[in-house]
């Protein structure tokens, strides 16, 4: 009898590590290890990352939207 886990096929394929390249576990995907997951989040702790924001001239004059109107 043939091994069941030999025809099982996975729902998306591997992906490797943002930070070192190897292939990702599934307990720290998309990490490959704890330390690789630990190593990104402190690069966001210390700034290295940023999400970059508006200018306060791009918002909407400070009415929500949706609302109704008189």
């Amino acid at each position: 009898m043939t091994d069941a886990n030999d025809k099982i096929t996975p729902l998306r394929k591997p992906v490797d590590c943002p930070n070192c390249g190897k292939p990702s576990s599934r307990a720290d995907y998309p990490f490959c290890s704890r330390r690789c997951a630990d190593v990104d989040l402190n690069r966001w702790f210390s700034g290295a990352y940023a999400i970059p924001a508006k200018d306060g001239a791009d918002e909407g004059g400070g009415e929500a939207s949706g609302g109704e109107t008189d």
